[in-house]
């Protein structure tokens, strides 16, 4: 009835201090506990000051005692109503709050699967979801045009991050070896050459000797035994030239056709094993390697890499997103197509593709180009990345309008970590 006048073996205590800060003055309390479904108090809710007439202001001690009313058993019966419908949607409101953080951890925690899988991309999958949802902020700011009605909610931007987030999860399903592939030939196999050209230059150094004691035995002269070691030394020239040919064709750069004559010389060329059989220098898998034209990847190693689209839409899909984010496996399963329909996994053009994955194409591309840490090429500064963003619109690859909004709004300065190629950039 009165937090100021508690029984003298009362459990409770009345703390006067806020009281006493604003000048108020609390007489009457009833307190019930919110409850859970398992009966665990998480909350409590309070009423102070029981009022006999609810228009009456308390301003006063003697305003208190002349119109405040101790709570009856209608007021508590009424209270734990409504403790017991606020305890549900107080546990509710916290479930919902530890499924947004779990499902905030689970995105953080596939993510960093994804670089640890491959740590040559580190940031790229956080820089690719600032850059997307930086972009369709742009894209909302934007009153006319083909984009001038679009608008994003909350959730809208949410589903988009986490699509741009997870958009290369997939590659948890393709080769080590061969996400991290900075040459053409795997170390192992340009070791196993040498190993080959190694004992090509013992073979033809064991049989240089045999024929000198053939020739010594037979008394032959000085200048016989001299034409021999020219021989062997023009052999050792022609082989190591050989690996040297092999060791510039591993580089990922672009080839001449001169390059691919001399590869394929190269493994016309034979040797003899240790039971007489003849072997070629280079087989015709590692031919095909160092063959490769751009890049470090075969075709084949190529359709893996893509098969990481198909792997990240197929994981995706098996997530239950719920209705605000039901379609994040769509958008992320989309980055790779182009308007003309070249590609990837499903080619699609450019009215069946999302808008959001349209943006998340372009933010993929320009991040590609101007990061510093992939081991198969160098960063290149922000004005030649947007020069080949540009090539793309041409090439009906992404959209020009989105291409010139992320231009216009410099979309990558709000990176949080921009790569090195980006912080000097005028």
């Amino acid at each position: 009835a009165d937090v100021y006048d508690l029984p003298p073996r009362s459990p409770f205590g009345f703390d006067p201090s806020f009281d006493a800060k604003i000048g108020y003055r609390t007489k009457s309390m009833l307190c019930a506990p919110l409850l859970s479904r398992a009966g665990d108090v998480i909350g409590v809710i309070q009423l102070i000051n029981k009022k006999r007439d609810v228009e009456k202001r308390i301003q006063s001690s003697t305003d208190a005692d002349d119109v405040v009313v101790p709570f009856d058993e209608r007021s508590e019966e009424l209270l734990m109503t409504l403790a017991s419908q606020a305890g549900i949607a107080l546990e509710n409101a916290i479930l919902y709050a530890e499924i947004n953080r779990m499902l905030e951890g689970f995105v953080r925690a596939s993510v960093e699967a994804i670089e640890q899988r491959d740590p040559t991309t580190s940031g790229h999958s956080r820089r690719v979801a600032e850059l997307t949802v930086g972009l369709a902020r742009a894209v909302e700011r934007v009153d006319h045009g083909a984009f001038g009605k679009v608008t994003w909610t909350k959730d809208d931007l949410r589903e988009l991050e986490y699509a741009s987030l997870l958009h290369d999860f997939g590659k948890i399903g393709v080769r080590e070896e061969v996400l991290v592939k900075a040459k053409k030939l795997f170390s192992h196999e340009l070791e196993i050459i040498r190993l080959r050209f190694d004992f090509a230059l013992r073979t033809a150094e064991a049989d240089v000797l045999r024929r000198k004691l053939h020739m010594i035995e037979k008394g032959c002269r000085k200048e016989d035994l001299a034409a021999l070691d020219d021989e062997l030394a023009a052999r050792h020239a022609e082989i190591e030239s050989a690996f040297e040919a092999i060791i510039a064709a591993n580089e990922p750069t672009v080839l001449k056709g001169g390059d691919f004559a001399r590869i394929e010389a190269i493994a016309r060329e034979t040797y003899s094993s240790m039971r007489g059989e003849t072997h070629p220098f280079l087989k015709q898998e590692e031919v095909k390697c160092l063959s490769v034209t751009r890049g470090s990847l075969t075709p084949t190693e190529i359709d893996e890499i893509r098969s990481h689209v198909t792997h990240t839409f197929e994981f995706l899909l098996q997530i239950p997103w719920g209705k605000q984010f039901r379609r994040v496996a769509h958008i992320a399963g989309s980055h790779h197509e182009r308007l003309n329909g070249t590609g990837y996994p499903n080619r699609l053009h450019a009215e069946e593709i999302p808008l959001q994955s349209k943006m998340m194409s372009i933010a993929d591309i320009f991040d590609a180009l101007t990061a510093a840490d992939r081991p198969y090429k160098r960063a290149v500064p922000v004005e030649r990345a947007l020069d080949i963003l540009n090539l793309e619109v041409k090439d009906q690859h992404v959209d020009g309008d989105l291409v010139q909004i992320f231009i216009d709004a410099r979309v990558w300065d709000a990176l949080t970590d921009q790569p090195k190629s980006m912080r000097f950039s005028a």
